[in-house]
């Protein structure tokens, strides 16, 4: 069964509604500009490009390996260029409240590589990874609130084996929408930008970012914003999102512990309208899988470049939760 904690978490959430020197190392603070002015319309300009279609089906990744903590995976993402692969969840031993994470780094067969410990950060609904070179910078949310869930974001490089809290000086930190009480972030790796999920006013809503601008610290011009769609009613639970192109993809659902049925959805939103392009539509990855709890979303290109949308799932039971992750590769 998901965390009780968690559960009710998102679903209330979701129905309530640096700069380039960091690139070198860990010695930057949080720079100039790391919080824009309040929400303003974005210019929805983002250039025309296929999408996704849902409804093809999804294959394997891999499937049941394990991360270096035993709770349920939260999200996942890939450094494009340099072939890596990061995967976030809760730290064994800790409250849901506390925003402690793990952060293991597999190969894509699924063996592990390293981890990292990150203190104080958030739930871990959605990361992203940005290549600087050989290494891997992550995004992700931080400075947990009382719910478990980061107000601002965050931007390190991933260190095997240590333990970064969210106090630590080699931290840059950013506040995309200075009245935002929480973010959490995705990239698009093939066109590079930063999506920003923010809550604002009581309701979730996306903006979307230069990811060059962003790594320096300039939120001040938003390539789109606009307000989360309605999944249905009553609000399914989110679990997670990545963009490709104009299109943003959205994934809900829940366990078989919690709902028996196949109950997980994809579903596509045009950028430049806020409005969705299809979906929901019911996801069969994985629906084998024991437990099968939707987690996390991501875009990958291959190196034969074969762009390619990831959905994750937790599987197993309490005290041995897996991970698997899925792909579809077809556009339209």
């Amino acid at each position: 069964m998901a965390e009780p904690s968690k559960r009710l978490n998102r679903r209330g959430l979701l129905r309530a509604g640096a700069g380039l020197a960091a690139a070198a190392g860990l010695g930057a603070a949080a720079g100039p500009g790391a919080a824009a002015a309040g929400p303003s319309a974005g210019a929805a300009d983002v250039p025309a490009s296929k999408r996704f279609d849902l409804r093809a089906p999804s294959h394997d990744l891999f499937r049941h390996k394990t991360l270096r903590d035993d709770t349920v995976q939260q999200s996942f993402t890939f450094d494009n260029a340099n072939r890596r692969l990061f995967v976030v969840q809760r730290r064994n031993g800790t409250d849901s409240a506390a925003g402690d994470l793990c952060v293991t780094q597999l190969d894509f067969a699924g063996n592990q590589l390293g981890y990292m410990y990150l203190t104080g950060f958030g739930h871990g609904v959605s990361i992203a990874a940005e290549p600087v070179g050989s290494a891997s910078y992550l995004w992700t949310e931080v400075d947990a609130n009382a719910n478990g869930y980061g107000r601002r974001l965050a931007r390190f490089q991933f260190r095997n084996g240590t333990t970064l809290p969210n106090s630590s000086t080699g931290l840059a930190k950013f506040t995309p929408v200075a009245d935002a009480t929480e973010h959490t972030c995705a990239v698009d790796p093939v066109h590079g930008r930063l999506v920003v999920r923010y809550h604002r006013g009581g309701a979730k809503r996306f903006a979307v970012y230069e990811l060059a601008r962003a790594s320096a610290g300039d939120f001040g011009t938003r390539l789109a914003d606009f307000a989360q769609p309605s999944l249905g009613s009553p609000a399914p639970v989110f679990q997670g999102y990545t963009a490709f192109g104009r299109y943003l993809y959205l994934l809900d659902g829940e366990s078989y512990d919690s709902s028996p049925t196949l109950n997980s959805h994809v579903t596509s939103v045009d950028i430049n309208t806020g409005e969705i392009a299809e979906g929901p539509v019911v996801t069969r990855a994985g629906e084998s899988l024991t437990y099968r709890e939707p987690e996390g979303m991501a875009v990958y290109r291959t190196e034969a470049g074969e762009p390619r949308l990831f959905l994750g799932f937790a599987s197993g039971t309490a005290g041995d939760r897996r991970c698997n992750l899925f792909y579809k590769n077809v556009l339209v």
